[in-house]
């Protein structure tokens, strides 16, 4: 199973979201909260060049945040990212 991360600040709404639907997905995660750490969110805008919340990583795959997540599991393809499908097409 690959690794899943989630950068969030508890009283982000967007937050809120993308942790939900990743529960829902079924996802084991690491939630990384930032809400008042600025080193976990300094990490978190140098990995994912935004300094917005949530920022979603898989297999440190920059997924995005919610918008983005919501998009590609609107798309049909959030789930086969979550099972790994995607890394084991590129390896």
């Amino acid at each position: 199973m690959p690794v899943t991360e989630i950068y969030f600040k508890d009283w982000c709404p967007y937050s809120q979201r993308a942790l939900q639907l990743l529960d829902a997905k079924g996802v084991d995660y690491t939630a990384i909260d930032v809400t008042n750490d600025g080193d976990k969110e300094l990490e978190m805008r140098a990995r994912a060049g935004r300094t917005s919340v949530p920022q979603i990583f898989v297999d440190d795959r920059h997924l995005g945040g919610f918008d983005d997540i919501n998009a590609l599991d609107r798309a049909g393809e959030l789930d086969p990212i979550l099972a790994g499908a995607a890394n084991e097409e590129a390896a």
